[in-house]
């Protein structure tokens, strides 16, 4: 496993990410998810990802438990806040903030989390008072640094414009071969500012894994065949998406990679990129992912890639 710096923070992490969404806590059941979790260790993985919101607090309840015992400086933990919890309870406002940040502490069974990241952008609450209340929960010490998921460019550069805050020095969108529009903006935007990437569903909810084929009804086991897990997925499951995805396994197999490592290993090829986050339903999973670590893919390959996947691609992301 290899490690990269976590933007200009002292963060050490591994290049792969073990995430919670839709998993732990929920779609996957307690002696896999724990297997997981230390297989994760394991290979190397450094660095633990959930939310608040992910089975409305179980996934950290699951995480604070299979993680008691374990040595804290030894992984790098990570949350996040503002999806409802409760019918009042939501959003980015300073009350908000200080309620959620000692809930998901008690959770996850610590006393800080190396990052807290809004999970989203919150419109109805002014920026001032949400940079506040999160430089306050540093200040605490009860997260060492702070984040932002799926942020616009015009939001990301107001929060860098506040004096007398803390700055981000990380940022999470989602990312993969098929879903490359962060590119544009949010990645030079973050880097000039010293704001590292931790993408989400590289694998693009596991269609890059090519397990799923087109016109072909999805596998009983896989997150497609599962409604606790699959309702994200439509688009991705498109008869043009799945054949244009089929197209890479000679890719894969020309290189000895599996297909999750060849999306995996494209991800890791962006130095603006710090770690992916994979979700993993079975320890053999994990293992499969993190050997894609430190795999370097040739310029050759990856006009391939761009070239086969060309006709699943969003318009916006073949210019």
């Amino acid at each position: 496993m290899k490690y990269r710096q976590l933007g200009y923070s002292d963060l050490t992490v591994s290049e792969l990410a073990l995430g919670s969404w839709l998993t732990y806590g929920g779609g996957v059941e307690r002696q896999q998810a724990e297997a997981c979790v230390h297989k994760a260790f394991d290979v190397g993985i450094n660095f633990i990802d959930t939310a608040n919101v992910y089975g409305r607090g179980a996934a950290e309840s699951f995480l604070g438990e299979v993680l008691r015992g374990r040595d804290r400086s030894s992984y790098v933990l990570a949350t996040k806040v503002f999806f409802p919890m409760s019918p009042s309870d939501q959003g980015l406002s300073a009350a908000q903030i200080h309620k959620q940040i000692d809930a998901s502490l008690q959770r996850l069974g610590t006393d800080y989390v190396d990052l807290y990241q809004c999970h989203r952008y919150d419109p109805n609450t002014p920026l001032e008072e949400t940079m506040a209340a999160l430089t306050e929960v540093v200040q605490q010490g009860k997260a060492r640094y702070i984040g932002f998921s799926e942020w616009k460019p015009a939001q990301i550069q107001a929060a860098l414009n506040l004096p007398n805050v803390e700055k981000f020095v990380s940022s999470q969108p989602q990312y993969s071969m098929l879903w490359r529009q962060p590119e544009a903006e949010v990645f030079p935007l973050c880097a000039d500012h010293g704001i590292g990437q931790i993408v989400w569903s590289p694998l693009a909810q596991g269609v890059l894994t090519g397990k799923y084929k087109p016109g072909v009804t999805p596998p009983a086991d896989s997150r497609a065949a599962n409604d606790k897990m699959n309702g994200f997925m439509s688009e991705l499951r498109s008869d043009r998406v799945l054949s244009a995805v089929q197209n890479l396994q000679p890719i894969a197999q020309g290189l000895n990679l599996s297909m999750a490592q060849l999306a995996l290993a494209w991800i890791l090829r962006d130095r603006r990129v710090t770690s992916a986050i994979i979700g993993a339903s079975r320890p053999e999973q994990v293992a499969d992912n993190a050997a894609a670590s430190g795999v370097e893919l040739s310029s050759e390959v990856l006009q391939e890639i761009d070239r086969v996947l060309a006709p699943a691609l969003p318009q916006a992301a073949r210019q």
